[in-house]
């Protein structure tokens, strides 16, 4: 009698752990915003939201966590500071920096330190996504490699980590004018009205108050009304 064959079939492989992410940042709804883009993400878990620096630095001492959401302009440390004691202390947590700041010294800072994104506030979810996708796909990749690489494996990873593209803008926006738009804003100081972002480069108010509407709408300009004039107030809109 022929016995039945031992042969078992092959396991499947467990699935990855997912990457524990501690967000610092000191404005509240800020923090929870971003706490929420990580819950939205597959192979993510939030482990933690904290707003300063020592709160930081006490939970880092600590197992369990794989990356830091880290906003640089803290209260009590910038964030620059942090990552050096970090460092110092031994530890490799991967560090994604969360800021408005745009000093040249202080990103030339972020890289010699390892931090591997830096992310300028304000931003939406696709661009947060964006970034941490390529960033989970960079750590599995050098995760499931063994012993030794080779310099094709070393450019895909790095490329994954750093190649990021422009998300679709939405219809009737074209990217020369919003552009002119962001510049008109930014170069002013203040605030202006859509009649003046009109004059300032040169389209209707109706195509001005689109293209303004779209910058409010992403995060990027506060709108407010304009009052002192007779009838209904007029917006006005200021560059963060």
């Amino acid at each position: 009698m022929t016995g039945a064959s031992s042969t078992q079939p092959p396991r499947p492989a467990p699935a990855p752990r997912p990457v524990r992410v501690l967000v610092v940042d000191d404005e509240p709804l800020t923090a929870e915003a971003h706490g929420a883009y990580v819950t939205r993400l597959d192979g993510f878990e939030l482990v933690g939201v904290l707003h300063d620096g020592r709160s930081a630095l006490d939970r880092l001492r600590q197992p369990g966590v794989d990356l830091v959401l880290l906003d640089l302009t803290l209260p009590d440390i910038h964030g620059i500071q942090l990552c050096r004691a970090l460092r110092a202390a031994g530890s490799t947590v991967d560090v994604v920096a969360i800021t408005a700041v745009r000093d040249v010294a202080v990103v030339k800072s972020a890289v010699s330190l390892g931090i591997v994104q830096y992310l300028i506030k304000p931003f939406g979810f696709a661009t947060f996504a964006e970034r941490l996708t390529g960033y989970l796909a960079f750590r599995r990749g050098l995760d499931q490699g063994e012993g030794q690489v080779t310099q094709t494996e070393v450019d895909a990873s790095l490329a994954t980590l750093r190649t990021a593209t422009t998300p679709s803008l939405a219809k009737g926006i074209a990217p020369e004018t919003l552009a002119a738009v962001v510049e008109a804003l930014r170069s002013r100081g203040g605030a202006l009205s859509a009649g003046e972002v009109a004059t300032a480069v040169a389209v209707s108010r109706v195509t001005a108050r689109r293209y303004l509407e779209h910058l409010a709408d992403a995060g990027q300009v506060d709108r407010v009304p304009r009052y002192g004039a007779p009838g209904r107030p007029e917006h006005e809109y200021r560059w963060r």
